[in-house]
């Protein structure tokens, strides 16, 4: 029996699946785990610690479910992202890895290389304006406050391609992780921006690029007896863990888009033409020579998990039949959600979550269909910016939130849009399992695992109650932003 093995390693959690060269998935693992908050604006992660011992448990287990006469034909890991790690000559990482856009330290570096290489000519070649997304402005800061672990670097990796250099010693970037490293990929072109990257990385070499189902090496002896996958096992490149979500659901033709509902939410719509906007990401997509769009919020399933905790921690279904109860308006309450600063498409790290018009007839209820509304609208204002470059055709959501019937819905009757939800629902480790089976040859490039199981359908009966409160919602942050920025104490906390 053909095997393959896929591993994700997410914000809250690595999981990791077997499955069959049908899609038919034999055993699943999951092992949770937590980002530290050391600082306020850092968000980081031990990739030693963590990330590496879970592949090795996470390895350990689904390879004692083979069963009798099965071969694992190929791995595939992909991870948050993107991320900084830097390490040594002996793959022994110098510092803690700093996170995706959550970690905002480096506002300070992100204007310095704006203005050293310019706004509209980094727009023009990474496709993409500097933000707290952005790897290059974090290289920047290490080398600006960490002198001492900037000098002992030998390399530098995201978190799908630590593993992979940990599995098989190979110091590659899959090219759509490399996009995300604004601003030292040339996005229109798919090679390094040689100068840029040069200057920013200084020493340190630029990893070999490679696309996301591209064969980058064997499971070495070590990395063998560590995860007790077999040598010689090929492994996949991987890629960012958003992007193998949506591979994982079909999301891979001019025009598809996946709405991922997370502890954030993100967004990624393959796009036929390059095209550049300063409120998203252009980025190149997982399959060669592709391109897609993404945006990203700093907050969606956290704020969801804050608010439980601050209203008394009830039963998430207790919740969710409180929220039901509220009609959709949530009687004139609205929420910006940037309790944790805000990435697409405000890109404001000092932005801070707002209540509007809490009076004393508004309860616990109301405020979760509040939060669900505003992070809703949110995702309305992302996806009018997505229609600029390419009308979504069919529009697929996953991930955990879906859970909430309030969370979907509302997402539906804002946005106006029909959501797909798929029968597979394991996650981006799924698209790994495929983008490994296509890699070593296991199963044709066209394949596609994914079945959709139901759809979301907007409610017409919401949709004028909706429209105009979307006015109002999108008059709050800049009519608040000043206020807001002052009690931030111009800084992210």
């Amino acid at each position: 029996m053909d095997l393959l093995l896929g591993i994700d390693i997410g914000t809250g959690s690595t999981k990791g699946v077997l499955v069959d060269a049908a899609g038919t998935v034999l055993a699943s693992e999951t092992v949770a785990h937590t980002m530290d908050l050391p600082k306020p604006g850092w968000a980081e992660v031990d990739a030693e610690a963590l990330w590496w011992r879970e592949i090795c448990e996470i390895g350990t287990r689904l390879v004692a479910q083979v069963p009798s006469g099965g071969v694992v034909n190929a791995m595939c890991v992909s991870g948050v992202g993107p991320c900084l790690v830097l390490c040594d000559a002996d793959l022994r990482p110098l510092r803690p890895a700093i996170l995706y856009g959550v970690d905002t330290r480096a506002t300070a570096e992100i204007d310095l290389l704006t203005v050293e290489f310019g706004e509209q000519a980094i727009l023009d070649r990474a496709g993409t304006l500097l933000s707290s997304q952005a790897v290059g402005p974090k290289l920047e800061w290490v080398y600006r406050q960490e002198p001492d672990v900037f000098e002992r670097a030998a390399g530098w990796y995201g978190s799908n391609s630590y593993i992979a250099a940990k599995l098989t010693g190979e110091y590659v970037m899959d090219h759509h992780t490399a996009s995300q490293c604004d601003p030292m990929y040339a996005t229109r072109d798919f090679e390094w921006n040689d100068e840029w990257a040069r200057r920013i990385c200084r020493h340190l070499p630029l990893p070999r690029l490679v696309w996301p189902g591209e064969v980058v090496g064997t499971v070495h002896a070590q990395a063998a007896r560590e995860t007790g996958i077999p040598a010689g096992t090929p492994v996949v490149a991987g890629t960012v863990d958003a992007y193998s979500e949506a591979f994982s659901v079909g999301v891979r033709n001019p025009g598809d888009q996946m709405l991922m509902y997370g502890s954030t939410m993100f967004l990624v719509q393959v796009i036929d033409d390059y095209h550049s906007d300063p409120t998203l990401w252009t980025t190149a997509g997982v399959e060669r020579g592709s391109l897609a769009l993404a945006a990203g919020t700093s907050t969606a399933g956290s704020l969801i998990g804050w608010l439980q905790n601050v209203t008394g921690g009830a039963p998430f279904d207790e919740l969710m039949a409180e929220a039901a109860a509220v009609p959709p308006g949530c009687e004139g309450l609205l929420m910006l959600p940037y309790l944790q600063g805000e990435r697409t498409p405000v890109f404001d790290p000092q932005a801070r979550g707002v209540l509007v018009g809490l009076s004393l007839r508004h309860g616990r209820g109301h405020l979760f269909r509040a939060a669900y509304e505003g992070i809703s609208f949110g995702i309305r204002q992302i996806l009018e910016r997505f229609d600029d470059a390419h009308t979504a055709k069919r529009t697929v959501a996953v991930g955990g939130g879906l859970r909430s019937p309030v969370w979907a819905q509302a997402v539906s009757d804002i946005t106006g849009r029909v959501q797909l939800v798929p029968e597979q629902a394991i996650g981006a480790s799924y698209g790994d399992a495929l983008l490994a089976a296509i890699g070593v040859g296991l199963v044709p490039p066209e394949t596609d695992w994914a079945r959709i199981e139901r759809e979301i359908v907007p409610d017409p009966a919401n949709r004028a109650r909706y429209e105009d409160l979307y006015g109002t919602w999108r008059e709050l942050y800049p009519a608040t932003v000043e206020q807001v920025h002052r009690l931030a104490g111009g800084g992210p906390d």
